[in-house]
């Protein structure tokens, strides 16, 4: 009787999760084992067929492209986003750490496909960088920036860093102040402070935000869509063209699913270690 008002309370979130969640994942895992007919249909009938399609080396390209441009977009982010929380958790003045934080979340007020079509108008051969470079006599023609993966790679580090600095600053403002005292009365600089004592007690933010950026751009279709172009294809534009243009919602379930078992082994993975060391997974 105890565990009743509990399972109340639970049971909304059950609900929602069940109908949003994993009601269309149960769907698109059967249509993975269907076929595709004329003009979209669908042609009922067990078959592994989509999933060996999946291993074309065409295929398999899009997803090694994808797996690159995550793991790049990561990177840059940590390198980005670590001093950025760093300032802000232990060196910016108390007053002015919730208006930096802001700054940091601003991007989010705005349309996430108004931000990508600005940067369009930023890297496009017109557009500010190239007008900008070439007033100042650097270059005399436009750089190629658009519809590369330069370009994706601009759209992805622009829009996750927030995911990156969020989770590091938490874990760094509740860093104990005293232990690199201790630090520094027991003969550390600086630097080795920072890599005996900030850097293990911060871990735990730094990975997650490695897991909140690097999911998100891997199944991305928005942002190599508009500034990547036809040659900037990554896993979440397959997907999204076998259930459009494609009209192949067999395969496109059959990659979606593929793409679905990668990221739970990643957060698997994640909270194996957030296990291990006595801390709470995402």
């Amino acid at each position: 009787m105890k565990s009743r008002p509990a399972f109340l309370l639970i049971a909304p979130c059950w609900l929602v999760l069940g109908l949003l969640f994993l009601t269309p994942l149960a769907i698109m895992l059967w249509l993975s084992f269907q076929q595709a007919g004329l003009y979209g249909a669908i042609d009922p009938g067990p078959t592994l067929a989509n999933y060996i399609r999946c291993v074309e080396p065409g295929y398999v390209a899009i997803c090694a492209r994808s797996v690159w441009i995550a793991v790049a977009t990561t990177l840059i982010c940590l390198l980005v986003s670590y001093p950025v929380a760093y300032y802000i958790a232990l060196k910016a003045r108390p007053e002015r750490k919730n208006l930096l934080l802001a700054l940091v979340v601003i991007p989010f007020w705005t349309s996430f496909l108004v931000r990508t079509y600005a940067w369009m108008f930023i890297l496009r051969d017109q557009g500010v960088i190239n007008s900008l470079l070439m007033s100042l006599g650097v270059i005399h023609e436009p750089l190629t920036l658009l519809y590369t993966p330069l370009a994706v790679m601009i759209g992805q580090v622009y829009a996750e860093v927030p995911f990156m600095v969020l989770p590091i600053y938490v874990s760094l403002e509740k860093l104990d102040r005293s232990l690199l005292e201790a630090a520094r009365d027991l003969g550390a600089g600086a630097a080795a402070a920072f890599w005996r004592v900030t850097a293990p007690l911060a871990m735990p933010g730094t990975v997650a935000g490695i897991v909140l950026v690097f999911i998100p751009s891997l199944g991305t279709f928005i942002t190599p869509d508009l500034l990547g172009g036809a040659k900037g294809m990554l896993v979440g534009n397959l997907i999204q063209n076998q259930f459009g243009p494609a009209l192949n919602k067999p395969f496109g379930s059959a990659v979606a699913m593929g793409l679905t078992a990668f990221v739970l082994a990643l957060l698997w993975a994640y909270a194996t270690w957030a296990r291990r060391r006595g801390e709470e997974a995402l």
